[in-house]
């Protein structure tokens, strides 16, 4: 009896993850036609095309699953870079959410004023307010993006300029607002594994991959897959990100999460 009961536990399992497979195989797929449209218009920025090499934006892209009517919030936003190609990859059918609290706004800048001067990207929505006062719809969703800020949830400045931000509220946030099986993608500098990720974060500006994973995992995700398309093996994660000698060439890692 126990025998056959544990064939099907283990029956039950096998179907389930199955299930769970199948339908992430059945998910929309990156539009790469419309990702290399956007990527090579001719109007973006003069300063967003020399960073195009280092930041690898058609793998990133397709790693994330854009396409048009795709609805998606750029998290800690910066100065827009993401913002430009996603506004023209999901067209008027999709939605593209550029959050900032202040302090991020203000580090952006004058890039962030450059961006939108003049009525530019007119279909980028941005949001600038503090996580504790951020509001977002259920499920109005499909997709949320880190890219680069993600560490900055554990920085703390010690000229206080940054809130004592804590990965926890936020991630609740974006869950609720992410439809039934949305996502998230984690792009970042790495830290060498065990470090205590306040200390790491505010002194080397990196985040061991390991730390995020539980953050997201504890907050209701899974990993899905991950990348290593901006993995640079010669970066031994020691060096604060701004080294000239690593500028942009940190070894970075890209997860994407999918909410259970």
């Amino acid at each position: 009896m126990n025998t056959i009961v544990g064939r099907l536990t283990h029956l039950c399992t096998l179907l389930l993850t199955l299930a769970a497979a199948n339908a992430w195989a059945a998910s929309p797929v990156a539009d790469a036609t419309a990702i290399r449209a956007a990527i090579a218009a001719p109007d973006r920025p003069a300063s967003d095309r020399a960073d195009d090499g280092r930041r690898k934006p058609q793998e990133v892209l397709e790693f994330i699953g854009a396409r048009p009517g795709m609805h998606v919030i750029d998290v800690f936003s910066g100065s827009g870079y993401y913002e430009e190609l996603l506004t023209r990859i999901v067209g008027p059918t999709g939605r593209v959410v550029a959050y900032n609290n202040e302090t991020y706004e203000k580090f952006a800048e004058p890039r962030v004023t450059e961006r939108y001067k003049g009525g530019r990207l007119p279909r980028v929505e941005r949001l600038t307010v503090s996580i504790e006062k951020l509001k977002l719809a259920p499920q109005s969703f499909d997709a949320a993006i880190f890219i680069m800020s993600y560490h900055d949830l554990y920085w703390r400045p010690g000229d206080g300029s940054w809130p004592d931000t804590v990965p926890g509220p936020l991630l609740e946030k974006l869950r609720t607002a992410l439809k039934p099986g949305g996502i998230v993608v984690v792009e970042d500098h790495a830290a060498r594994p065990g470090g205590e990720p306040t200390e790491v974060a505010t002194s080397l500006h990196r985040i061991d991959p390991a730390r995020v994973r539980q953050d997201f995992e504890a907050a209701g995700f899974v990993l899905a897959r991950q990348s290593d398309a901006l993995a640079h093996p010669a970066d031994d994660r020691t060096r604060i990100v701004f080294d000239p000698a690593i500028r942009g060439k940190t070894d970075q890692f890209i997860y994407l999460f999918r909410k259970r």
